[in-house]
């Protein structure tokens, strides 16, 4: 009886103290031990940058393909990144550059990465990975190569930005804007405050991955561009068909997006003219959506019924005041013909390129279960499919405040 209790003793002392062995410090690495990579840009590199791979990964006796990546990382220079408020913002000089700019080339970001890896003492790290910016020709070609190693590599969140560029994805990486002293950041800042103020969708890296993989949806993601000499603008949709980027839109058409989704906030403005008013400018502040999916004649038919509350912002270029509701009656009247106009426009574009990101398709997965088996058997089916289903479009414009009448 004895030896039992102490048997049981020392099996619950042992219970107690072998998780003590498993806390610790054991694999610890100091931050200023490590090259914090905080964003990537991909650009095609010729075939004769060949010539300038290292060769860290290849076989000799199993040459790889002729494709190329060039990849630009920029690592975080340890105690130089801003933690907060400090006099002389700006690009500043090589000296006190917070952040490291390595070019290298590849045959997959893979092997650009490993052969970064030999450029650089410390071990690189992707955990504070915010931006990856690819050239809108990697783009066309597709995106599933790419993908693969970014969705294997544990260190990659999905919460993270995938950018789309109509220039050179590398100099993005070089930009030095007045406002923020890390171009990496400013990016991350500049597109996560566009999502604030409803200027653009909140489709992150993980995001994109999930349209991709539904058959009744396609995937976009930001279209940007540098604008004059260090500030970068957001051009608009890069959106997606058949893994490849199949078209872009215009920035005015993220709003007629964001409204056929029923996105909140609001945030877009919008310039018109009314006849007998003169131009005026209303922002939207509210939107609210109903998608009415049917089945007509053996094809889906889809309605959009569209609901937004607006400001109105300015009126200018007439001698008449607004003064009544008749007026702004009118006004909303004129929002809401530009504006069904506008959806409409911009959802055809989208079906020319067979590329569903309103997810229309879902809503017939989901509620014509039988249509969708007899008839969709990959993804590829719902997007030709898609080019053809008519689409209706209805909005109404509520004004909610004009500000100070003018006398």
């Amino acid at each position: 009886m004895n030896r039992r209790l102490a048997k049981r003793c020392l099996l619950g002392l042992m219970a107690l103290t072998l998780p003590l062995s498993l806390s610790g410090c054991w694999d610890q690495v100091e931050i200023e031990n490590r090259a914090l990579v905080l964003g990537l840009a991909i650009d095609e590199a010729p075939p004769e940058s060949a010539k300038e791979d290292p060769k860290v990964t290849i076989l000799k006796d199993q040459p790889p393909s002729a494709k190329m990546f060039r990849v630009t990382a920029q690592i975080a220079v340890p105690g130089r990144v801003p933690l907060g408020p400090s006099s002389g913002m700006g690009g500043g000089n090589e000296n006190t550059n917070p952040v490291w700019v390595v070019q290298v080339i590849g045959h997959s970001l893979d092997e650009a990465l490993n052969n970064l890896q030999q450029q650089i003492a410390d071990p690189r790290y992707l955990v504070h990975l915010r931006i990856i910016v690819i050239n809108e020709s990697i783009a066309r070609q597709g995106l599933d190569e790419l993908s693969d190693f970014l969705r294997r590599n544990p260190e990659v969140r999905r919460r993270i930005w995938l950018l789309v560029s109509d220039i050179e994805a590398a100099r993005l990486m070089k930009v030095a804007p007045p406002l923020e002293r890390v171009p990496t950041l400013y990016l991350d800042a500049m597109v996560e405050k566009a999502v604030d103020m409803g200027k653009f969708p909140p489709n992150f890296l993980g995001a994109f991955w999930d349209e991709e993989s539904k058959w009744g949806q396609d995937g976009y993601l930001p279209y940007v561009t540098i604008q004059g000499k260090d500030n970068i603008l957001i051009k608009g949709l890069a959106y997606f068909s058949a893994g490849r980027l199949a078209g872009t839109s215009d920035p005015i058409e993220i709003g007629a997006f964001m409204a056929a989704k029923g996105l909140n906030p609001g945030g877009y403005s919008t310039l018109y003219h009314v006849p007998g008013i003169g131009y005026v400018m209303t922002k939207v502040t509210e939107r609210h959506t109903r998608t009415i999916v049917k089945i007509v004649d053996g094809k889906p038919r889809v309605s959009f019924k569209i609901h937004v509350e607006s400001v109105l912002d300015e009126h200018f270029d007439s001698g008449q005041a607004i003064d009544s509701s008749a007026d702004i009656r009118r006004i909303e009247k004129a929002f809401d013909q530009k504006a069904a106009a506008l959806i409409k426009s911009f959802i055809r574009k989208t079906q020319r390129d067979h590329s569903d990101i309103f997810g229309i398709g879902e809503y017939v997965r989901a509620h014509y279960r039988s249509f969708w088996r007899d008839n969709i058997h990959q993804k590829r089916d719902w997007e030709l499919m898609y080019s053809d289903i008519p689409v209706d479009v209805e909005i109404e414009n509520t004004i909610r405040r004009v500000g100070i009448k003018s006398k």
